[in-house]
């Protein structure tokens, strides 16, 4: 597979604030938050606007300074209703009071007195969620894996074509990587850390010895370079040796693994107070005129973003958000980017498999010989059109990672993901509303107990 990685050399750069900014109130996996402001209010920067009130969720933060000029329903390019937050930014760029500025941070001091109840309690304020784009709740992650792992795995290896975001967050800031690895492992009381690098960065895994020295805590090491080499189910095995059954998490095998985006972040959460509201993003595809790596605030749309980068010069096919496998194209450039977009792309008709022909599975079994799970994604297409949604679960379609690689194979131009990402929707709807309906029907039973 071509990497395209055009933008790898490209340094990351801070693009001014937009006149407004769109926060979602929901980026995570978990409920979604409820807003802590109103129209009208002025909010600064990093101040929260949006919490959970119940159950697995991360606050929401202003990522400008400014006033509040809507909350509003929208629809998302996966088709679902979500509210969202718009601020009009006053350009003061006022910090929140809580947020320790830069120069009067005291990182050893801070090593010294984390405690894992204090680094979930930061994380928790600071909104983290999974920045490799599976948005779980860091404190919940780290909640969950307490007392049961002997591997803390750091995923540097971003293996989709053309994402360099967190290469080059790897380049411009490794001491801030590494005192979050060096955090997290004293969160889980390890000795021993490692970083999991594809040998495509071979300047980043430079860059992170370099900042190492001599220590020996922390491990780099080089893997190589094949897609989906991110999928934790694969860093597991590349790094260990051990293999995650289906329906389990890394931590029944001793693992835990986090981005290094969301460990650059811990580190800011810990000892700054600092909320996630910016992320780098990489702006590339064959159609954009500057491909470029852009720090922006959480909430900029992408037509602010693509502006920044020179503009569009010539009709894209479709504009992707994350990577070409496993991104979501986009049907509004209005769209703001979240806490798990890694990139915007804008590529033209030569990246995209469509034809006016219909589609049709031709029982060729590729996509079975990639599929990295050892699934059979012809019968996920094959049961999810015909709603059998029965025999998706009994072909253990929640277990599918969703990394494109049968679709990209398809002779037949079948879109695989697309049926197995509505398949899975359909199946968590229905579980839901049997949750539901079994807590209607305790209800009487308890009312009629407490009588």
């Amino acid at each position: 597979m071509e990497e395209y990685k055009i933008t790898a050399a490209s340094p990351i750069e801070k693009m001014p604030a937009p006149h407004k900014i769109y926060v979602p109130l929901s980026q995570h996996i978990g409920a979604p938050c409820t807003p802590t402001v109103n129209v009208g209010d002025t909010v600064d920067k990093g101040q929260i606007i949006g919490v959970v009130e119940k159950g697995l969720g991360c606050p929401v933060h202003a990522s400008v300074s400014g006033k509040i000029s809507a909350i509003e329903d929208v629809l998302t390019p996966r088709g679902n209703k979500v509210r969202r937050i718009v601020i009009e930014n006053d350009g003061e760029e006022r910090i929140h009071p809580n947020i320790i500025p830069r120069d009067g941070v005291d990182v050893k001091k801070a090593l010294e007195e984390v405690t894992a109840e204090s680094c979930m309690e930061a994380v928790r304020l600071a909104g983290i969620s999974g920045m490799g784009g599976a948005t779980f709740p860091t404190y919940a992650k780290i909640a969950s894996a307490l007392g049961k792992i002997d591997h803390i795995i750091i995923n540097c290896a971003e293996c989709e074509p053309f994402i360099t975001a967190d290469h080059r967050v790897m380049l411009e800031s490794p001491f801030e990587v590494i005192t979050g690895l060096r955090i997290l492992m004293k969160v889980f009381g390890l000795k021993n850390g490692l970083l999991a690098v594809e040998d495509n960065k071979p300047d980043a895994i430079e860059a992170l010895r370099r900042e190492l020295g001599d220590a020996t805590d922390i491990e780099v090491r080089s893997m190589k370079t094949k897609y989906p080499q991110g999928d934790e189910r694969q860093l597991i095995f590349a790094l260990t040796g051990q293999e995650l059954p289906a329906g389990k998490l890394p931590a029944d095998v001793g693992c835990v693994i986090f981005n290094v985006g969301t460990c650059y972040n811990v580190c800011r959460a810990v000892t700054r107070n600092m909320p996630l509201i910016e992320r780098v993003v990489t702006v590339s595809g064959d159609c954009i005129k500057t491909p470029k790596n852009v720090l922006a605030p959480i909430g900029t749309p992408i037509s602010d973003l693509i502006a920044f980068c020179g503009g569009i010069f010539k009709t894209p096919e479709k504009i992707v958000m994350g990577g070409p496998m496993m991104g979501v194209a986009q049907w509004d450039i209005d769209t703001p980017i979240t806490k798990g977009s890694n990139a915007i792309l804008a590529l033209s008709d030569s990246f995209s498999k469509t034809s006016n022909c219909e589609f049709s599975c031709i029982h060729c079994g590729k996509c079975v010989s990639v599929c990295p799970m050892r699934l059979m994604p012809l019968y996920f297409a094959q049961f999810s059109e015909q709603q059998d949604y029965g025999m998706c679960e009994k072909f253990n379609i929640m277990s599918c990672v969703e990394c494109g690689t049968c679709a990209y194979t398809c002779p037949g131009g079948v879109p695989i993901v697309q049926y197995v990402r509505a398949a899975k929707a359909k199946i968590n709807e229905i579980k839901r509303a049997k949750q539901a309906a079994a807590a209607a029907a305790e209800q009487p039973q308890k009312e009629e107990v407490k009588k």
